[in-house]
């Protein structure tokens, strides 16, 4: 789980990434790399995307028999044998893909999440699956710390959805729920929100219900032993840091979109040192 630019849930072969769990973590993050390129990237009509996504669901299902053969070896064979390996549970897998088939589909009718209970459960396929993978690498099957997990990582994805509003409106796509658009009087006009005191609120609305949602998970990451703990600790501050970089530009991240620099990692790597947060951090620079 981190905050890495492209799918951004997984700790890729990251110096911290316990050595045990690093090839079964990179074989299933070129999975789910590879899943949304599919579903995202390029110029791939949505029926052309919907076609590879199944044939990548056709290759995840062979991987769970014992001899198969694949559409994508690149892909599925470490995959195979890391699911060998490490018995990987086929539900999140599959999640995934329902929730990039979601998203071709969505974006190619215009769709829009009527409300945030909507997007939750998106969330659900789309980021949480990620963490109960990891946790099932690491050997935690708890309920309490499965729930924690899937707070950090529900989370993570609302941080991106409302860090990248720059970059998703012009692409005729954002996660913004339409009953808290509703309820702040925000519009949003072709591909273009409608710049207002308003959906500056919004945004800072939406990111104050991200932030509850990593603080109530944060205590799994100081519950879990050695390097992988300290790398979840890097990822909900490193996640909290954008929360306040959004606060910073007052909610208006559809002008620009904040991210970490390098000079962020000594305050994040001291803010990991500390206790699990329990209240906003503070927004100075």
């Amino acid at each position: 789980m981190t905050t890495i630019d492209h799918y951004e849930n997984f700790p890729v072969a990251s110096w911290l990434c316990p050595p045990a769990m690093r090839a079964a973590v990179l074989a299933l993050y070129r999975f789910a790399r590879t899943a949304d390129d599919v579903a995202d990237e390029g110029e791939r009509t949505a029926a052309d995307r919907l076609a590879e996504l199944a044939r990548l669901r056709a290759d995840l299902t062979a991987a769970f028999t014992p001899a198969p053969t694949f559409h994508r070896p690149d892909v599925f064979a470490p995959l195979h044998q890391q699911i060998g390996r490490c018995q990987l549970p086929s539900a999140p897998l599959f999640a995934l893909l329902d929730a990039f088939e979601q998203d071709v589909r969505y974006t190619a009718s215009g769709q829009r999440y009527a409300s945030m209970t909507e997007l939750l459960d998106y969330c659900s396929r789309s980021a949480q699956p990620v963490g109960r993978l990891m946790l099932h690498l690491c050997r935690v099957d708890d309920a309490p710390r499965l729930a924690q997990s899937d707070a950090i990582c529900t989370a993570l994805q609302l941080i991106n959805f409302w860090q990248d509003l720059s970059i998703d409106l012009p692409r005729a796509r954002h996660y913004l729920p339409q009953d808290w658009m509703h309820r702040h009087g925000v519009n949003v006009a072709g591909t273009h929100l409608v710049p207002s005191e308003q959906a500056a609120e919004l945004v800072l609305a939406l990111s104050d219900h991200a932030r509850a949602l990593m603080i109530r998970g944060a205590p799994l990451a100081w519950q879990l032993p050695g390097r992988i703990g300290w790398e979840l600790r890097l990822v909900v501050h490193g996640g909290l840091r954008i929360l306040d970089k959004i606060t910073l530009l007052q909610g208006r991240t559809w002008l620009q979109r904040p991210k970490l620099s390098r000079l962020d990692y000594p305050i994040l790597l001291w803010r990991a040192c500390q206790a699990a947060p329990q209240r906003p951090c503070s927004t100075s620079l």
